[in-house]
């Protein structure tokens, strides 16, 4: 079915981002994987083509724009190439929302123009090491004293963990009140006592900067509070989740899409028993099926971006699109590599880092379990 998401100022746009990922990605990226890490030359290159920051106000360096496709774009278009390394995707898709919606004006002029060029590079440090998808149970606190508040903690497994400058930190000002004694506080690098451990070394995604933060007796000020109150802060992750989620969403179909796509082209070259792999039954049934469950993925994600503009996207929507695609895409991923035979399981094939990469979409952003528990607690059971 034809797709009819985007209108041309969108497919102008995608022409723009693939040509830069295919001067200043495609080349660097395998050396990206040995080092562990981007380059931060490369954020700020693209902050200078303007695929940071689409809602920030022009008045700050941004396009101005609630339109969530230009995020999918960029998205789309780094996953087609696997790169996998580029932590865009949290700054544009998670970071954006608590930057431009939950800040002051003092706040937007000192931290929108750096988001928006690429030169301020953000992350959310939510998860420690006792609590993943419980939000409820994070023990890091920020306890206020006159005009600062003192945070200590640690949190781990955070994207841009390294070259992050910003850190939106999830911490509890009054640890008695349970969810609604969290507040959100941005810790800046060069902050003393703020510290980053390892990069830590994971299954997939080798250029991705992920780490732990280390927080002991960090003076933050007032002034770096997002939102007017304390406890407001469960409230606000809460609010903004649906998009994160949205954002894996629309990256595992890309990725489904573009191995899927090559996967077909290796079953029309590739022969055995005198005739090409996609000419028997067992392979064109596979193919159908994949290609079938990838499509009727694409146009529920897509409604839900539309829905996200419009403003009426749910959290049940959105965990119906995260689980069930991130689902699909490891599925479809390890379909397609046993079609490679032992090519697949060769690191010089794409669809061998395709399925490592893929294997963190089912856990991050709220696990499969999770959002399933989000949706069945919808029927008022």
């Amino acid at each position: 079915m034809r797709r009819d998401l985007f209108d041309e100022e969108h497919l102008l746009f995608r022409e723009t981002v693939r040509e830069f990922l295919t001067r200043e990605v495609v080349p660097h990226h395998d050396q990206w994987e040995k080092d562990g890490i981007v380059p931060r030359e490369v954020w700020k290159k693209a902050g200078e083509l303007g695929m940071f920051g689409f809602s920030v106000p022009e008045e700050f360096g941004g396009a101005g724009i609630t339109d969530f496709r230009y995020n999918a774009v960029v998205l789309e278009e780094i996953t087609r190439i696997g790169a996998t390394g580029l932590g865009f995707s949290l700054h544009n898709d998670v970071m954006a929302p608590y930057f431009v919606d939950l800040t002051n004006e003092e706040q937007k002029q000192r931290w929108l123009p750096g988001f928006a060029s690429g030169e301020l590079i953000t992350a959310i440090a939510m998860t420690e090491p006792g609590a993943g998808s419980d939000l409820q149970g994070i023990r890091t606190t920020a306890l206020r004293e006159g005009d600062h508040y003192v945070v200590n903690g640690q949190k781990t497994f955070i994207t841009n963990g390294i070259n992050s400058d910003l850190v939106v930190v999830v911490a509890k000002t009054d640890p008695s009140a349970g969810a609604r004694g969290t507040t959100l506080l941005v810790v800046e690098r060069g902050m003393a006592g703020f510290s980053r451990g390892r990069n830590l070394e994971k299954i997939g995604m080798h250029a991705q900067d992920t780490a732990e933060l280390f927080f002991e007796n960090v003076h933050v000020p007032v002034a770096n509070r997002l939102g007017d109150e304390d406890g407001q802060g469960f409230v606000q992750l809460m609010h903004n989740l649906p998009q994160e989620r949205l954002s894996i969403a629309v990256g595992a179909v890309a990725a489904a899409e573009s191995v899927l796509e090559t996967t077909i082209e290796y079953c029309k070259n590739r022969k055995a028993f005198g005739k090409s792999i996609g000419q028997f039954q067992n392979t064109r049934f596979l193919l159908a099926e994949l290609a079938t469950e990838a499509e009727i993925a694409r146009h529920y994600v897509d409604r839900c971006i539309v829905a996200l503009n419009a403003g009426e996207l749910t959290a049940v929507d959105a965990a119906k699109a995260k689980w069930w695609t991130t689902e699909l895409q490891t599925k479809l991923i390890d379909r397609c590599l046993q079609l490679h035979g032992g090519y697949g399981y060769m690191l010089e094939y794409p669809v061998a880092k395709a399925w490592l990469d893929s294997r963190v979409q089912t856990i991050y952003g709220g696990t499969t379990e999770i959002m399933k528990e989000i949706i069945g607690r919808s029927f008022g059971f």
